[in-house]
Formats: structure tokens, C-alpha cells, sequence
């Protein structure tokens, strides 16, 4: 099968973990290891999310203040270099040598007047106690939303158009290659009137990104890996069940949390809609499993 892998950030980054180097690689190295499960006789692709890191990026940016800070379609950059590097690294560890791998630097094309602009939903950075997070909205012009227990910075998160590189994806991934791509959803971008592309201020869904990149590659599969078991009915309550199938027509009865777990069902019933295929979600632990349709949870069409 050709297998589109799209690692959630906190799949590789733990929440409430420090946000060290050793600490990420360690993480890659496990997510590395699991893929590698999945990799004979089939053609994998792996996207993954940012949101941890550009968040560091960004407060590392801005604690050096002789400058402008940078804007986040090049901290998103920078991100998707950073971890493709470790992706690349660990999965040549663990894969034959004949193995070709290559990580690209991904642009996405989002709409500069997507209504998101206009209400930030997107969690990027570390977590924080209501009483930090409120403190740090306040001195540096933030928006910040609960996440669970705890609070996080929030920023724009267009809806994906077109992933500029798609072609030379494509191309590759004919070519027997492993491609890392599509980093924290792409860089976003936007054409002006003049076609000319610009970088803009947002952070994409990883998620609907790569529901679309999986759609454009003719993908037999996507799975989303996250760090729970799959997705959950009555969600933190005493009756929360997790769902092994989950049909389109039932997703809106949900209502699922549009920072967390919503974009990642929206993206798997987007690549079901569109495709007629399946899509799973579930822990990154489970990949095998989840391959196989005997763990997480699997979105089809009705």
C-alpha cells in the first residue's frame, strides 16, 4: 500500500516534557523505530505536526529583542527543516541502507482572507498554568485558550489550499523514495495578485494538510498518530468510550474540540469523503496495528 504517516507534535514532543534537543530526538528515535514496522512492501510517506517547536522557535525569537522577532511562516520553516533532519537521520538508522530518503521543505497555499485569521484556534508552544499563561498574553500580545488542564498560546490556522511541492512529491514517492514533507502543514503562503507567493502569519493544521497531501498521492491509507488510543465518545467523562469505527455521517454528533482531536477527524473524513478509503487515528505505539485496521480508530465512508 502507499501509506501516508502524519505524526502529531505531541507524538514527538510530550506534553508537559521540556522542549530540549535530546528530548525530541529521543522521541524521534521511538517514532522512527515504529515506522520502520510498516515499511516493507509498502511506500511510505511521513508528514508531521510542529506545534511544540515552532512555539519554542517563536519565544526564542522573541526573547532577542534587538531585532524584529520572525514571523511564523519562517519559524515554520525553520521547524520543518529542524525536524525533517531528525526524521531523515533516525529512519536511515533504522531502515535498509538502500532505503532513499529525503526531507522537503514544504509550502502551503492558504486563502489571506480565511475567516481563521479572525479567531486563533491553533495551540503552538509549551504548556503553562492559567496564571503564566495569562501573564505572558498580557507582555507579549497573545492569545491563549485552554488545552486540557492546562493553557497554550493560539494562533491562526487557515484551511490548506495547494501544497506547492506537490508534483516533486509525487515524483519521488514514484520513484520508490521516502519523502518527509508537509512539516506542521506546510509553510503558509499566499498569491497575490500578481502570483507572486508571500509568507503569512499562521500556523496550519498538520492534520488537513495531510488529508490533502494523501488525497493528491493517491494514498491507499492515512493514518494520523497521535499520543491516545484513538478517538473517544463522551470524552473525559466516566462514560468515555473509544470508537473502533467511526462512519462520516457520524462525526458532527461528537463535537469534538477544535484545537485537539476535531482536526484530526476533519481530516480523516475529508481523505474518506474525497478518496472512498480509510483513514485510522490512533497512538503512534500502535502503527502496526493501526495498519491493519485492529487498532485506533477507523473513519469510512458511510
Amino acid at each position: 500500500m502507499k501509506i501516508l504517516v502524519a505524526l502529531g507534535g505531541n507524538a514527538l514532543l510530550k506534553r508537559s516534557e521540556p522542549l530540549t534537543a535530546t528530548n525530541q530526538r529521543a522521541n524521534i528515535n521511538i517514532a522512527a523505530e515504529r515506522i520502520s514496522r510498516i515499511t516493507e512492501n509498502n511506500q511510505v510517506v511521513v508528514a508531521h505536526g510542529n506545534g511544540p517547536q515552532v512555539g519554542l522557535l517563536a519565544l526564542q525569537s522573541a526573547a532577542y529583542t534587538e531585532v524584529e522577532a520572525y514571523p511564523l511562516d519562517v519559524l515554520g520553516a525553520e521547524s520543518e527543516a529542524m525536524i525533517g533532519y531528525m526524521l531523515e537521520q533516525e529512519l536511515g538508522n533504522v531502515l535498509p541502507p538502500e532505503q532513499r530518503i529525503v526531507t522537503i521543505l514544504t509550502m502551503t497555499e492558504v486563502d489571506p482572507k480565511d475567516p481563521a485569521f479572525d479567531n486563533p484556534t491553533k495551540f503552538i508552544g509549551p504548556v503553562y498554568g492559567q496564571e503564566m499563561a495569562e501573564q505572558l498574553a498580557e507582555q507579549k500580545g497573545w492569545v491563549v485558550k485552554p488545552d486540557g488542564p492546562y493553557y497554550r498560546r493560539v494562533v491562526a490556522s487557515p484551511l490548506p489550499k495547494r501544497i506547492i511541492e506537490q508534483e516533486a512529491i509525487n515524483h519521488l514517492v514514484d520513484k520508490n523514495t521516502m519523502v518527509i514533507c508537509a512539516g506542521g502543514g506546510g509553510i503558509p503562503t499566499y498569491l497575490d495578485e500578481n502570483q507572486k507567493l508571500h509568507g503569512v502569519e499562521a500556523v496550519i493544521d498538520k492534520d488537513l494538510c495531510s488529508a490533502l497531501l494523501a488525497e493528491n498521492l493517491d494514498a491507499d491509507l492515512l493514518v494520523i498518530a497521535t499520543d491516545v488510543e484513538g478517538v473517544y465518545k463522551g470524552w473525559g467523562t466516566p462514560d468515555q468510550e473509544l470508537l473502533s469505527t467511526l462512519k462520516v455521517s457520524e462525526i458532527d454528533e461528537l463535537n469534538l474540540a477544535a484545537g485537539s482531536m476535531g482536526p484530526k477527524v476533519e481530516a480523516a473524513r475529508n481523505f474518506a469523503q474525497h478518496t472512498g478509503k480509510r483513514a485510522v487515528i490512533g497512538a503512534l505505539a500502535d502503527i502496526e496495528d493501526l495498519v491493519l485496521g485492529k487498532a485506533g480508530t477507523t473513519v469510512v465512508p458511510d
